[in-house]
């Protein structure tokens, strides 16, 4: 034991433990510096916005910035957006990342997918708009033919190549339609309806495919139930037929 304390002492014992001590200071120090330097402790960059950015434009914008990207998807198609847009990214916008961190982007399809066009025969237009609209294919123009359905939906076409229903075509498509106008070709001849109440010609004009157009009641009326008609636009000698579908204005007293 005595002799152990005498080595504590001495000036051997004294040089190894500054030798030690400097030993082990020098090798935490330098494995510190080697951590630092490869991970790059501190040195981090802020993952910028790419969503809406063309795909053209992603080279040249991240190599500025020390950052890559990688495109994760190309399969997703959006209405009204060209091809080749970010709309997707990974890590987000805001993020911090070191340097030369690849950035995976989802972009918009080159080729758009098919669908199948709905059966829309019949269909009045506004619900046509909002079948079409939920398949992802566009209303276009509208072309009116003599038919007693108005507004209903008679025949499909797009650029001019008419449709039937179940035909594939790109998502995003623009689908023309033919409507009725609510007028047949048939042509009947023109009733006259003097001396008849309101329900009485109503049922007439029903018979003949015709409608009730504006209706004009005299001043001095007092039971508009009993009231007959005294005048009628068209008269039954002004033209020899109307097409179904049409008015006829009455006047009654």
């Amino acid at each position: 034991m005595q002799n152990l304390f005498n080595f504590l002492k001495s000036k051997v014992f004294a040089v190894q433990l500054l030798f030690a001590t400097v030993l082990l200071t020098l090798i935490f120090v330098c494995t510190y510096q080697w951590l630092n330097a490869y991970t790059r402790h501190g040195e981090t960059v802020t993952v910028p916005d790419l969503k809406g950015m063309k795909l053209t434009q992603l080279e040249s914008f991240l190599q500025g910035k020390n950052l890559s990207y990688k495109i994760a998807d190309s399969s997703v198609f959006i209405l009204d957006k060209p091809a080749g847009i970010v709309v997707e990214q990974d890590p987000i916008p805001g993020s911090h990342v070191k340097e030369n961190r690849t950035i995976y982007i989802s972009i918009t399809r080159t080729v758009a997918p098919q669908v199948k066009l709905p059966n829309l025969i019949d269909v009045s237009q506004r619900q046509a708009e909002a079948i079409l609209g939920s398949y992802g294919l566009k209303v276009g123009s509208y072309i009116y033919q003599p038919d007693l359905a108005k507004d209903a939906v008679l025949a499909m076409s797009m650029n001019g190549k008419t449709l039937k229903p179940g035909d594939e075509i790109p998502k995003g498509s623009t689908i023309d339609f033919v409507l009725g106008d609510g007028i047949g070709n048939t042509e009947v001849s023109i009733p006259n309806l003097n001396g008849l109440t309101y329900e009485e010609a109503s049922f007439v004009l029903k018979g003949s495919g015709l409608i009730i157009g504006q209706v004009q009641y005299d001043a001095t009326i007092i039971d508009s139930a009993n009231a007959t008609v005294y005048n009628q636009v068209p008269a039954p000698g002004d033209t020899t037929h109307l097409k179904q579908g049409e008015s006829i204005d009455l006047f009654l007293k």
